[in-house]
This record gives C-alpha cells, structure tokens and sequence, in this order.
C-alpha cells in the first residue's frame, strides 16, 4: 500500500518535523529527516540562531493524521495536518512538507477496533520490542496518541504502533487513558509546568524543543483537546475574559500595536491587587521555558486574557 495524494496517512516517526518546503531544508536538519528520526540530536546540533530559524513550520506526532496533498519524486510529501487547525492557512489543517519515510498510508496503520485509547503521559519515553526488551522507537513523546494492544505485564503496556506489524512496549507508568471529560486548567498547567527549561525551537511541539503556541498546543493535546496550532489561532478559538478576571491555566496573549497576536503564555497565578502577573510561556528571549512575573515590555504588549 503506497501514499496517494487526496488519501489521509499517519506519521510513523516519533517526532515528524513540518517544513516550509524541501529546499528550506539545512545541512544541521538531517537528522530530523530520517525515518527514525533523532530530534534530540537535531537539536542540540544547531546553534540558537538555527534554533529560530524559520524554515521550521510544525511538529507532529507518531500517529497523528495528515491528509496527502502532493507526492514529489524526490521522497517529499505535501500534507496538510489535520489534528492542527490553522484556519488563516488552510481550513483543513496546517499545511507543509514532510519526508515520504515518515509517513505510512493511513489504512495500513488502522489498529485493530476496541482497543482502549492511551496518551504517553512521560515527558519522553520509547518504544520496546518486549517488556523490558530493545528499543525500537526513542524518543515518544508526551501527548502520543496509542491504543492497547491487550493487558499489561509486569509494569508494561502493549501498543499498536504504526509501521510495527507486532505491539510493543512501553512501561504502563508513561501512560494514561484519554480521559472522557475536558480536563481542568489547572490539569493542563500542571502538564505544562513539566515543560519548564525546555529549549525554545521555532516550530517545536516536544519535550525537546518547544515554542510558545507549541507547549499551549500540546499540554492540552495530553488530555485530548484539539487546539490551534499558533497563536492568533488559538485566540480565535477561546473565550476572551475581563482583564484580571484570569484564573491559573486561562491564555495571556500579546500584539504589539496594528499588528496580529505574535505571542502566548499559561497564566500561573491570580493578578495580585497592583496589577503584577505571572505566566508560564515558551520564551524566545530566555530561549526556554520559563514561568515569571511579567515584564513591563510584556504588560505593554498584553492585549487580553482568554480561557479554552
């Protein structure tokens, strides 16, 4: 079974990076482009500059869903992410390129049915033959999506992998059911909170490398929900609340002025009575994550509060 455009496929790396087209890609990405891709080594091979670049649109996720839109001869796909929504961009999801390797036709992936749906709930983990066996995938990362594959054994779980034929494993500890209600805001900054000192990537959706609409994003995708993938977009999606009114977990959002919403962070406290706030955010300038009281440079560009 091969990739056809207009068909849906799934990603079958642990972290798939999105790209802004073929050519954007550098000599310091190759190992971002493997089958197996090593996101560790990708990153902590560039220097802070390459770290920002912008030929970086996206990460995905193993499992995740794209829609194939165009094959290119040299093993490059254009797809359209549909589990990221971008509206301004696409209404079907966030668009770009990813290697052909990464991707497996999405029928050849479909895990058997009633299988209970399971989220790697480990900052990282990896994927093993047998319990306790060789790694056959590094690199999982919190959020992944996976279905049992049958019961646990001796601390370990077995899952339906795409591109694996057999379950593997992984330590029932990393893992959590998705759960059936939408989580708390506070559920969601904890998860978030587990991010802190993360590197700041351009584009980056992982334990590796994060960016600020990118760790929004994925520490509500450990709980199932499904929010834009930038920033702006993600405005449009919540619900805008009274300045001050903001609760820990509810979204500070920055523009500066005439221009869109360039920025994100996770409230982490109530506003104190002189204003001060505090916020959890990805941040370009400290190039981590970080949770601080807000600067005044930020507090100018604040432009509201909002709650998912």
């Amino acid at each position: 079974m091969e990739l056809q455009p207009g068909r849906e496929a799934v990603v079958r790396a642990a972290v798939a990076t999105l790209w802004t087209s073929p050519e954007a890609v550098r000599p310091v990405d190759r190992p971002a482009l493997a089958s197996h891709s090593d996101i560790r080594a990708w990153i902590s091979g560039m220097d802070s500059d390459q770290q920002v670049g912008d030929c970086v649109l996206s990460q995905l996720l193993l499992g995740e869903r794209v829609l194939v839109t165009e094959l290119r001869p040299d093993g490059w796909a254009h797809v359209v992410a549909v589990e990221q929504p971008a509206a301004k961009l696409d209404p079907r999801g966030y668009p770009g390129w990813l290697p052909v390797d990464q991707l497996l036709p999405a029928d050849a992936a479909r895990p058997a049915a009633g299988g209970t749906h399971l989220v790697v709930d480990a900052t990282v983990s990896a994927l093993h033959a047998t319990p306790d066996g060789p790694v056959v995938l590094p690199g999982v990362i919190l959020g992944t999506r996976l279905h049992a594959a049958g019961p646990a054994r001796d601390g370990w779980r077995p899952v339906h992998a795409p591109g694996h034929a057999d379950p593997l494993w992984l330590p029932e500890a990393h893992l959590a059911r998705l759960p059936d209600a939408p989580p708390s805001a506070t559920e969601v900054l904890a998860v978030a909170q587990r991010l802190r000192d993360v590197g700041y990537v351009w584009g980056g959706v992982s334990a590796y490398g994060i960016d600020c609409s990118g760790l929004v994003h994925l520490a509500w995708r450990r709980f199932g929900v499904q929010l834009p993938r930038d920033a702006d977009d993600q405005a449009a999606a919540t619900t805008p609340l009274p300045l001050g009114a903001e609760r820990p977990g509810d979204l500070y959002f920055f523009a500066r002025p005439g221009r869109k919403i360039h920025h994100i962070g996770i409230v982490t406290a109530e506003p104190r009575d002189d204003g001060a706030r505090r916020m959890l955010h990805a941040c370009y300038r400290q190039r981590r994550v970080i949770e601080e009281p807000l600067p005044a440079e930020r507090t100018a560009t604040l432009v509201g509060v909002h709650r998912v």
